[in-house]
C-alpha cells in the first residue's frame, strides 16, 4: 500500500498578531511572511475593540478577495463574537456571508453567558445560521470570560448538540486555565476546530487581568518560553489548521510577523508534525 502522502504543515497567523494593519496589508505581510493562510478580525472582540468590518459584495470585500487569490493565502477563520446573554444571533448573518464570501472556514466566538442553557441556545442559534454558509462556529475559552476552561467549552458544545460547533484550542489560554496536552488528546476529533500556537512565561499570571494583559501584549514566539508545545501539537490530529497567535507590541508589525513565522515552523518541526493535504482551506476564488 502506497504511503499518504505528507508535506510541510501550513501555517496560518491570527489577526491580533498585527491587528493595527487593515485586512489587505494584512494579508500582504503574513504572505511575505510564509504564511499560507490568515485569522481576519471582521467583528470586535470586545465594545469598542480593534475591527475591520466588511461588506460581502463592497468594493473592499472584493479587493481583499482578489488580494487573497493574488497571493494564495486562505482564510482559516473570522473573528469575533462575544456570545453574550442578549446576543441576537441573526444580527450575524451579514458576517457570516462576508466571511463565507471569502472562503473563511469559521467564525470565531466566546461564551459570556453564565446562563449555560441561554449560551447553548445562542451557540445552536449561531451555528444555524451559519451552516448554510458552510461556516462552523469555534468557540474559544479563556480563563477570565465565563467559558473559561476545555472542559467549559466541550460542556457548552454538547448541550448546544450542532454538527458545525467546535473548540479552539489555544496554547496560551489552555496553559493559563489549567489544561493540558493530555486533556486535547482525549477530545473527540470532531470537537477539534483549529489551534493557535504561541509562548509564554512559566509564571502563571496572578489576577484575570495580569492574564488579559498577557494574552494581548506579552505572548512570547513559538519555543522561546515554557509552553509544552511540542506534546500540545501531538496530541492534536494532523489535519487541525494551524494559527500562530503573537501580539507583541515592542516589536515592529514585520519583525513580530517574521518571528512569529519563524518560531511556528521551529516548533512543528522539532515536534515532527506534518500535515496531509488540506489542512488548510483553499483560498478565495
Amino acid at each position: 500500500m502506497k504511503p499518504a502522502e505528507h508535506r510541510a504543515r501550513p501555517l496560518a497567523a491570527a489577526h491580533l498578531t498585527v491587528l493595527e494593519y487593515a485586512p489587505v496589508p494584512w494579508v500582504r505581510t503574513a504572505a511575505k511572511a510564509g504564511f499560507a493562510g490568515v485569522g481576519l478580525r471582521l467583528h470586535p472582540a470586545m465594545p469598542g475593540g480593534v475591527a475591520y468590518p466588511l461588506a460581502a459584495g463592497s468594493a473592499a470585500h472584493r479587493e481583499l478577495r482578489d488580494v487573497l487569490a493574488g497571493e494564495g493565502v486562505a482564510v482559516v477563520d473570522v473573528e469575533f463574537i462575544p456570545v453574550v446573554p442578549d446576543l441576537d444571533a441573526a444580527s450575524f448573518l451579514p458576517l457570516f456571508e462576508a466571511a463565507a464570501e471569502l472562503g473563511a472556514r469559521c467564525v470565531t466566538v466566546s461564551g459570556d453567558d453564565a446562563d449555560a442553557a441561554r449560551l447553548a441556545a445562542n451557540l445552536a442559534a449561531l451555528a444555524g445560521f451559519a451552516r448554510p454558509f458552510g461556516l462552523s462556529i469555534e468557540l474559544e475559552f479563556m480563563r477570565w470570560r465565563n467559558v473559561g476552561t476545555l472542559a467549559q467549552a466541550r460542556a457548552a458544545i454538547e448541550r448546544a448538540a450542532q454538527p458545525n460547533l467546535a473548540v479552539v484550542i489555544d496554547a496560551l489560554h489552555l496553559s493559563r486555565s489549567g489544561g493540558t496536552p493530555d486533556d486535547v488528546a482525549q477530545l473527540p476529533r470532531e470537537l477539534i476546530g483549529f489551534a493557535q500556537l504561541c509562548d509564554a512565561r512559566a509564571e502563571q499570571p496572578v489576577s484575570d487581568d495580569d492574564a488579559i494583559a498577557e494574552a494581548r501584549t506579552a505572548r512570547l514566539a513559538p519555543g522561546d518560553g515554557a509552553l509544552p508545545l511540542d506534546a500540545l501539537l501531538r496530541a492534536l490530529p494532523a489535519d487541525v489548521p494551524l494559527s500562530v497567535e503573537m501580539p507583541m507590541p515592542s516589536l515592529p508589525p514585520d519583525a513580530r510577523i517574521e518571528l512569529a513565522c519563524r518560531g511556528a515552523r521551529r516548533v512543528v518541526e522539532r515536534a515532527g508534525v506534518a500535515a496531509p493535504a488540506g489542512a488548510l482551506p483553499e483560498t478565495a476564488r
